[in-house]
């Protein structure tokens, strides 16, 4: 329910309705009804009629009406879309919570991949009515199969190239325009792959670094082509020889002294390339 269909009665009949179609007893209604407009937080908005709450009480109250039920599952279609940002975030983790505790199955489709992170057992891409992936959100965010679902999961980076060599677990992937990227993958020499690397697992050093992270495979001399807010961070665009994004917090940028243009040094484990065989 992307918009709340609600019955031009009070909250509280809302609520009872589907009680009363099924014919229970009144004080047992009036028991559930109160548990679950307590539950949402919308004990003092009983009384009141439908028509006049905002979208948030009326979201409440709908998902009080549906709860109420105990229902066996329940499908919700992008419940939060419509909201301000802070009433959908306190929704969120209202719904996330009670659905903890009830345990009932829901069916919750989105097209916000946090929500899907953060209220997901399993998640399931879907594209034109065909799943692309199902699985629990570490393994379909951290090894999507392919690079529709890549880009859904929020991975910035997504480069296509040949594997050089293999050695010991680890391959030297030609990417770009003859760059090569060091991967944890045993595929052999000559293989044909899709590079996805998570914006996050990038780390921006000065260009005049001279110690560099021993731990980290890749090292690229690069340049910042665009800077973009992104949240509480920002996104930071490169030219590697190849594409590559970054996400920077603001003191990050002000230390490195980022704007477009400037050089930088690229870093990134080998084990943050996640491998897809084309």
């Amino acid at each position: 329910f992307q918009e709340p269909l609600l019955f031009d009665t009070t909250v509280e009949e809302n609520v009872a309705s589907g009680l009363k179609l099924r014919g229970l007893a009144k004080t047992l209604i009036r028991e559930r009804v109160a548990l679950w407009l307590e539950r949402l937080g919308i004990s003092y908005l009983a009384t009141r009629l439908a028509r006049t709450l905002s979208g948030g009480e009326a979201q409440r109250t709908s998902l009080a009406r549906a709860f109420v039920l105990d229902p066996d599952v329940l499908l919700l279609d992008e419940p939060f879309s419509a909201l301000d940002p802070p009433t959908r975030e306190a929704l969120t983790e209202t719904f996330h919570r009670l659905q903890r505790q009830t345990r009932v199955t829901a069916l919750f489709v989105t097209h916000d991949r946090l929500e899907a992170l953060r209220l997901g057992d399993r998640v399931a891409v879907v594209n034109q009515g065909e799943i692309l992936q199902l699985g629990t959100p570490e393994e379909v965010f951290g090894q999507p199969v392919n690079e529709t679902v890549a880009s859904f999961v929020g991975i910035e980076t997504i480069l296509r190239g040949r594997v050089e060599s293999q050695a010991e677990g680890f391959a030297e992937v030609r990417v770009g325009s003859g760059e090569r990227v060091a991967a944890a993958s045993s595929l052999p020499a000559g293989a044909e792959v899709t590079l996805c690397i998570r914006p996050e697992e990038v780390t921006l050093l000065a260009a005049t670094e001279v110690s560099l992270p021993s731990s980290a495979r890749n090292h690229f001399p690069a340049r910042v082509t665009r800077i973009l807010p992104w949240g509480i961070a920002f996104k930071v665009h490169l030219d590697c020889g190849f594409p590559l994004v970054a996400f920077v917090t603001r003191p990050s940028i002000e230390v490195l002294g980022l704007h477009e243009g400037a050089p930088v040094i690229a870093t990134f484990k080998a084990t943050a390339v996640h491998v897809i065989p084309d």
